[in-house]
C-alpha cells in the first residue's frame, strides 16, 4: 500500500472486494471526512451512534477503526497551515484542487474502498469546482442512492407521508454535472461558440456562457441495471426511468430507450408496463418487477399524487438531484436524508450527508445530525452488518416520537424537548434495543382486551358462586359450601389472573410481530 504524506492510518483490517462482492473484516478501518461547517459538529455525533451500535449489535466481537481523512477548509489547515484568499485564488485550478482534496485523501479511500463524509464547501459561480461532483468523477463513484421514507413523528407537509418511499437511483457522473462548460467571452467559449453556430448551424447568441450535456449508452447501462439488481435483492416491486425525453430526445430521450434495452437483460424477472397492459390487464403477474417511465416533470407530481405507486426512481444526473431533495422534503427534509456515492462494479463506495455546510451553525452543536447518521446506517447494510442499520434506525425514530429532538424540528412539534447535536446523538444511544414508540402504543388495545376478560373471568365467578350457596337450605351446608365456594373462587381468580396474563402476554407478542411486519413493509 502506498505511504501517506500527512495522515496514518489506525491499527485494523482492510476491506476488500472479490468476486463481487465486499470482503469485510472485524475491525475494518474506514476514512471519515469530517467537513466543513456543522460538518465539525455532526461528524463527532454520528461516530457516538455508530460505536454504539456495533458494540450493542455485536458484544465488542466487531469494532470500527476510524481514519480521520481531510477536504476542504480542513485540508487546507492541516496540510498548508493559514493561506489567504489571495494565495489561494492565485492558484490554478489543479493546485486548488489538491489543496482542498489532497491525494492522501483519494489514496485512502481507494485503499479501504468504503468511507463517510460530513459537508463540504463549494463556492456558487466562481472558483473551484464542487469537491464532491469531483469525488463522484474521479473515484467513478456512478450510482448516487437516496433512499426517502419517514420516520414517525418526523414533522412534514404533507397529510400521508408514510406513503412515499423510495429510493432514487441518480447517474452520477455525466449529464450537465460533467462540468464540461465555457464562461461567456473567454477564448475557449468562442472556439466551441464558433464551432456549434457555423459548422453545426445552431442558434446561439453570442453573449452565452456554453455547457455540454453528454449522456452515454454506458453510463444509463450501468446505473439501471444498478437499480433492478437492487429491486431484486431487496424485494422491490418496480423500477421508474425518469427523464425529459419529450425534448432532449438524444440525451434524456436515449436515456430512456437504453434503459429499457439495459432492462430486457434481466429476461422474465422484469416486465414493461407497456406488457403488463397489453398481456395481463394491467396487473403485474407475481415476481415480476414492473419496468416504466415518466417524464421529468409529471414526476414531481407523481411523487405527491400517488407516492405509493413508486419503488425506485433511476434518472439522469440533474432530474436526479432534483427529485431527490423534493421527495426529502415530503418526509421532513435533508436533516434525515441519507446518500451514497457507489460503485457497484469496484465496491468503492462514499457514504455522505446530503445537506450543506450551513457555516452559520456551526461550531454551536446545534444542528441535525439525522442525514450523516442514517448514511452510517447505509454503510452498515451495505458493510453487510445489517443488525447495525436496525438498531440505529429504530433508536432514532423513538428519539423523535419521544419529542426529545434538536432545534429544526423542535420548533415545528408541539411540547418538544430541545436537544443539541450531541445531546440528539446520546439520547439516540439511550434508546437503543428498545422498540419504537408506535410499537408499545399499538399493543396497548390488545393488552387492554385481555385484562379485561381477566376481570370479567372473575366476576363470573363471583357470581356463580353466590348463585349456589344462597340456593343451599342447609346450615351447615350453607357453611361448608360457602367455604368451598370461597376457596374454589380464590382459585378461580388466581386461574382467571394467570390466564389474563398469559392472554396480555400473547397479545404484547403478537403486536411486536406486528410491528417487525410493519417496519419490513416500510424497508421496502
Amino acid at each position: 500500500m502506498p505511504g501517506y504524506e500527512k495522515i496514518t492510518p489506525p491499527k485494523g483490517g482492510k476491506i476488500k472486494f472479490e468476486n463481487g462482492q465486499l470482503k469485510v473484516p472485524d475491525n475494518p478501518i474506514i476514512p471519515f471526512i469530517w467537513g466543513d461547517g456543522t460538518g465539525q459538529d455532526i461528524s463527532p455525533a454520528a461516530i457516538k451512534v455508530f460505536d454504539a451500535a456495533v458494540e450493542k449489535a455485536y458484544g465488542g466481537k466487531r469494532k470500527v477503526s476510524w481514519f480521520k481523512v481531510y477536504a476542504g477548509d480542513e485540508a487546507i489547515a492541516h496540510y498548508y497551515g493559514a493561506m489567504t484568499k489571495e494565495q489561494i485564488e492565485a492558484l490554478d485550478p489543479a493546485e486548488q484542487r489538491r489543496l482542498y482534496m489532497p491525494d492522501d485523501t483519494l489514496q485512502a479511500v481507494k485503499d479501504h474502498l468504503v468511507a463517510i463524509k460530513g459537508p463540504l464547501t463549494t463556492p456558487v459561480g466562481k472558483g473551484i469546482r464542487s469537491l464532491n461532483v469531483f469525488l463522484r468523477q474521479e473515484l467513478d463513484l456512478y450510482a448516487c442512492v437516496r433512499p426517502v421514507r419517514w420516520f414517525h413523528g418526523v414533522p412534514n407537509p404533507v397529510k400521508n407521508p408514510e406513503k412515499l418511499n423510495v429510493i432514487i437511483f441518480r447517474e452520477n457522473t455525466e449529464d450537465v454535472y460533467a462540468g464540461i462548460e465555457y464562461e461567456q467571452g473567454t477564448p475557449e467559449e468562442r472556439k466551441v461558440w464558433e464551432f456549434l453556430t457555423k459548422e453545426m448551424k445552431a442558434v446561439i447568441r453570442e453573449d452565452s456562457g456554453i455547457g455540454i450535456k453528454p449522456m452515454s449508452i454506458t453510463g444509463t447501462t450501468r446505473i439501471v441495471k444498478a437499480a433492478i439488481n437492487y429491486a431484486l435483492k431487496y424485494g422491490k416491486t418496480s423500477v421508474t426511468i425518469m427523464h425529459k425525453g419529450n425534448i432532449m430526445k438524444f440525451t434524456e430521450g436515449a436515456f430512456r430507450k437504453w434503459g429499457y434495452e439495459a432492462a430486457k437483460t434481466f429476461g422474465d424477472k422484469v416486465i414493461t408496463e407497456e406488457e403488463v397492459n397489453a398481456k395481463f390487464g394491467g396487473k403485474v403477474p407475481e415476481g415480476k418487477i414492473l419496468i416504466k417511465d415518466r417524464i421529468a416533470d409529471s414526476m414531481f407530481q407523481q411523487v405527491l399524487l400517488r407516492p405509493e405507486e413508486y419503488s425506485i426512481v433511476v434518472t439522469p444526473n440533474l432530474n436526479g438531484d432534483y427529485i431527490s431533495d423534493a421527495c426529502a422534503a415530503q418526509v421532513g427534509g435533508l436533516g434525515i436524508a441519507p446518500g451514497a456515492n457507489i460503485n457497484y462494479t469496484n465496491g468503492i463506495a462514499m457514504f455522505e450527508a446530503t445537506h450543506g455546510t450551513a457555516p452559520k451553525y456551526a461550531g454551536q452543536d446545534k444542528v441535525n445530525p439525522g442525514s450523516l447518521i442514517l448514511s452510517g446506517s447505509m454503510m452498515f447494510e451495505y458493510m453487510g452488518w445489517t443488525e447495525v442499520p436496525k438498531i440505529i434506525e429504530e433508536a432514532l425514530e423513538r428519539t423523535i416520537q419521544a419529542k426529545t429532538v434538536t432545534y429544526d424540528m423542535e420548533r415545528l412539534i408541539t411540547g418538544a424537548k430541545l436537544l443539541s447535536c450531541s445531546q440528539f446523538a446520546s439520547a439516540i444511544v439511550a434508546n437503543m434495543g428498545k422498540p419504537p414508540i408506535r410499537a408499545v402504543q399499538g399493543l396497548a388495545p390488545a393488552v387492554k382486551v385481555a385484562k379485561d376478560v381477566a376481570k370479567g373471568a372473575i366476576k363470573v365467578g363471583k357470581t356463580v358462586a353466590t348463585k349456589a350457596i344462597a340456593k343451599a337450605k342447609d346450615k351447615d351446608f350453607q357453611a361448608k359450601a360457602k367455604g368451598v365456594a370461597k376457596k374454589a373462587g380464590k382459585v378461580a381468580m388466581k386461574g382467571a389472573k394467570k390466564v389474563g396474563k398469559v392472554a396480555a402476554k400473547g397479545a404484547k407478542k403478537a403486536g411486536k410481530a406486528a410491528a417487525r411486519q410493519i417496519k419490513k413493509r416500510v424497508k421496502k
